[in-house]
């Protein structure tokens, strides 16, 4: 049974959609505000997302652009604005198409059943077999290697490259403490200018995102010597 989710503040129009695509055979759920189907979009996996365009607390271009730089879920935007600019706009966002309101319910099943097909066509030309992907855990801190994602619990934590690499170095060596030396060899490079203290500095950037509360409760220090995750 494919999941799709529905972003949608219009509740009326909301239902409509919903108990039709029950009908159909597809499982549903209902968002009424971009930052809570931001979330769910996120934190759980889905075959299609309808997202609107007008939202409360975030907007559908917004959603549609935090979603695209993590996941690649297909999404449908639905819409009152039918002008040019708007569709291109929501196209560039990372939307799969677009549909303006009001549309018949047959349309929406049309376009959900092109979706799939596509889906399935991309899937069928792969040749190459699925890489497995790669999983860091420590405590409530996953690390996603191939797809360069980094959660707390269900967050997805934002992380530059440096501070990212620096976490998988900790997650890749439990246990072990690793000196200042050590972490800019690996980190910077060898050849590279920068001074030992810069790792202190990125270490503090990386505990604030990871525990805002300043406990430590992650990567501890080793005076004298380096950091470690025990």
């Amino acid at each position: 049974m494919k999941r799709i989710l529905i972003i949608e503040d219009e509740k009326n129009l909301a239902r409509f959609i919903e108990l039709e695509l029950n009908y159909e055979g597809y499982q549903t759920e209902v968002c009424a505000d971009g930052r809570s189907g931001l979330n769910k979009a996120i934190t759980e996996q889905w075959d299609v997302i309808l997202l609107d365009l007008m939202l409360p607390e975030l907007n559908g271009m917004e959603v549609c652009r935090r979603i695209r730089q993590v996941k690649n879920t297909p999404i449908l935007m639905i819409t009152a604005r039918d002008n040019v600019l708007d569709r291109v706009s929501g196209l560039d966002s990372g939307a799969d198409d677009y549909l303006v309101k009001p549309f018949a319910i047959e349309e929406l099943l049309a376009r959900l059943r092109a979706l799939f097909r596509r889906i399935e066509n991309i899937s069928s030309e792969q040749t190459e077999p699925v890489q497995k992907l790669t999983v860091l855990t420590y405590k409530d801190i996953v690390l996603e290697l191939e797809s360069h994602i980094a959660r707390k619990g269900k967050e997805v934590i934002a992380l530059t490259k440096r501070e990212y690499d620096l976490l998988s170095m900790f997650m890749s060596n439990i246990n072990i403490v690793l000196t200042r030396d050590v972490l800019l060899n690996k980190i910077w490079g060898y050849e590279s200018e920068v001074e030992t203290n810069v790792i202190d500095v990125y270490v503090r950037y990386l505990r604030n995102k990871l525990d805002p509360s300043g406990q430590e409760q992650y990567i501890e220090t080793v005076r004298g010597i380096g950091y470690v995750m025990r």
